[in-house]
């Protein structure tokens, strides 16, 4: 199993350490990783991509072109990221903020409304956590427990206390994506 994800949107929406999440979830499932961040000089606001590969196997570049996986997050994401997505592969987005959605017919796509039910559960900074879960029920690459130690491992132990509340996220967004 090879999985090539990329994850784009604004600064400040978690696109980062989604994938940072998702990177040492992958590790604690004593799987290959690779987390490769991009992003612009603004600190909120501008553009993040990060790209992450999860494999059984060694990666032998963490440069690639096309991925399985588009988990995009925002209008300019979308018009970048969209033709990159293999033939077969998956492009997840969240609505909010897309004036224009995917035109490809050649991937399967699939929506969560992550700004709407981080609104929901009373905390903005769900939003990525929610759009992981998304991504985790369309490709269970990684078991929820691993996700925990991901989550333990990536975040800073004063933030330990937030966990419980970022794997509710994580469910919430399995429960919530839908096929576009």
């Amino acid at each position: 199993m090879t999985e090539e994800i990329i994850i784009a949107g604004f600064g400040g929406q978690g696109v980062l350490s989604m994938g940072k999440i998702l990177a040492y979830s992958g590790v604690m499932q004593n799987q290959e990783v690779s987390w490769m961040p991009s992003y612009g000089p603004e600190m909120r606001g501008g553009t993040a991509n990060v790209t992450v590969i999860v494999s059984d196997n060694r990666i032998s570049s963490p440069i690639i072109n096309e991925y399985d996986t588009a988990i995009i997050l925002n209008q300019q994401s979308l018009d970048k990221f969209e033709d990159d997505v293999k033939p077969g592969g998956i492009l997840l987005f969240d609505p909010n903020g897309i004036t224009r959605p995917p035109k490809r017919k050649d991937i399967k796509v699939y929506t969560i409304e992550g700004a709407e039910e981080a609104s929901k559960m009373g905390n903005p900074k769900t939003f990525n956590m929610i759009v992981l879960g998304a991504y985790l029920k369309l490709k269970p690459i990684i078991k929820t427990e691993n996700v925990q130690k991901g989550l333990e491992k990536s975040l800073p132990e004063r933030h330990h206390k937030l966990i419980p509340m970022n794997l509710e996220a994580i469910k919430v967004g399995m429960e919530k994506v839908s096929e576009f």
